[in-house]
């Protein structure tokens, strides 16, 4: 088993929100899709995003069957496994990445990949690969057990997610089981910028989780505007953006791309302020 670092995946994501929270702002999470539009262009992506405004990344590990993703990230995805890229790839892209400064990062990635590649080597990769943790959208509460025993030891945060249906006490045990944070799932449905973030709901819950669970909440789906995060982090701790984010560099590749992402995070980080 890898050793934990001095300062384990857990506590660099909890120092990343307390930062942004001392300065007055929600935390920015933008997603990536590893190998997407190409693994060089990805891992140039992935080392801007700090200076761009980022507080934390998730990369994405390409997956043919992706339950939660929308027709972008499911598009970006194909795309990168087209391109070749593996749970290997998509690991050393993180890698040159954190190497090169990129924010603290987690995989995003699904149940069955990791299970094939072993939950003890996954885990024993992240820490190898200087990556915090990951989020598999497809665990239940009640099959998690496994995925923390790997987690925990090695002190990889692991989030859970909270949908708009989940009722309120699951909601808040599953608040008090997440590591990192808690993702709020802001609507039903799967990942778009075409459909934008439901926030009607939100503020309640968000009230509700913080009487069981201290870990910060973030807020995911949707979200493809300054705007949207403005309202996300006037809210909770912070605002996911994926699609917008791949639909900003579509058909571009290179230093193309990495400019217009990075000036597409600028443009987000601008809502992370608040005003209050």
């Amino acid at each position: 088993m890898t050793t934990a670092p001095a300062m384990t995946g857990k506590a660099r994501i909890a120092e990343a929100f307390a930062r942004a929270h001392a300065a007055g702002r929600g935390v920015l999470v933008p997603y990536l899709c590893a190998g997407d539009p190409d693994r060089e262009t990805s891992a140039a992506m992935l080392a801007a995003m700090g200076p761009a405004g980022a507080d934390i990344v998730e990369l994405g590990i390409p997956y043919g069957d992706p339950l939660a993703d929308g027709p972008t990230i499911a598009a970006a995805a194909q795309r990168a496994l087209d391109g070749g890229t593996t749970i290997d790839d998509a690991l050393a892209i993180a890698e040159e990445a954190v190497k090169n400064g990129a924010p603290p990062t987690l995989m995003f990635t699904y149940y069955n990949p990791v299970l094939q590649f072993g939950l003890e080597r996954f885990a024993d990769a992240l820490v190898a690969s200087g990556i915090c943790g990951a989020i598999v959208p497809d665990v239940p509460l009640e099959e998690v057990d496994d995925l923390r025993a790997a987690f925990a030891p090695r002190g990889l945060a692991l989030p859970l997610l909270v949908a708009p249906t989940t009722p309120t006490e699951r909601a808040q045990t599953i608040a008090a089981a997440s590591e990192g944070f808690t993702y709020l799932v802001s609507r039903l449905g799967v990942t778009s910028a075409s459909t934008g973030p439901d926030f009607a709901w939100i503020a309640d819950r968000v009230a509700s989780l913080r009487t069981k669970s201290a870990a910060p909440l973030a807020i995911g789906f949707g979200i493809s505007s300054a705007a949207h995060v403005a309202a996300a982090c006037a809210i909770a701790d912070g605002a996911i953006v994926g699609s917008a984010l791949i639909d900003a560099y579509a058909g571009m590749v290179g230093a193309e791309a990495v400019d217009r992402a990075r000036a597409f995070i600028g443009e987000l980080h601008t809502g992370t302020v608040r005003t209050r």
